[in-house]
């Protein structure tokens, strides 16, 4: 699977800000067949006993492609988790530092329902400031977050040692070994 995806990435120099290489997945989500392969394995992890989860949230916007298609694939609900000011009525908010800056997510308080086994997913662990604020987010709507999950971590920005014991997993790492 790693090979698989290693050869549908794009490296996109000087995006969004001199000095970041931007892992583009949009060439992985361009071929149909890759693009069921991933989703078929990252629903592999979770369709039985205690990895089962009872909905998918997906953090804007990759995570919103890769989220829909994974909680159709494992038949249950999709929760977004969007940019400040996108969702209507009330939410909850987090702002965080990205490798490149500073942003803040939202979700809806009644999101999820208190309990609810969540699979959180991402397109890319970077830094880990996204998934940490998200998972956060998705805690304190009551939810028990059980993994987060992503198609590509870039293991030398640390991101998995920022989530401390939190769960994280990738099916392609760049810069250390597959996780």
């Amino acid at each position: 699977m790693s090979d698989l995806i290693a050869s549908r990435l794009r490296d996109v120099p000087d995006f969004p800000r001199t000095g970041v290489v931007f892992k583009d997945i949009t060439p992985l989500l361009g071929d149909g067949d890759a693009f069921g392969e991933v989703v078929r394995a990252l629903a592999a992890r979770h369709t039985q006993g205690e990895s089962r989860v009872d909905v998918v949230a997906g953090v804007e916007a990759r995570g919103f492609i890769i989220g829909a298609a994974l909680a159709h694939e494992l038949g249950v609900g999709f929760v977004p988790v969007r940019k400040a000011g996108k969702l209507p009525g009330e939410t909850v908010q987090s702002t965080y530092d990205l490798e490149y800056g500073s942003a803040t997510i939202e979700v809806h308080v009644d999101a999820v329902t208190p309990g609810q086994r969540v699979l959180l997913v991402d397109d890319v662990l970077a830094t880990g400031g996204t998934a940490i604020a998200a998972w956060d987010l998705l805690t304190r709507c009551g939810a028990d977050v059980v993994e987060l999950t992503t198609i590509v971590e870039l293991a030398f920005l640390d991101g998995r040692a920022a989530m401390g014991e939190r769960a994280v997993h990738a099916l392609h790492v760049v810069g250390g070994a597959d996780a």
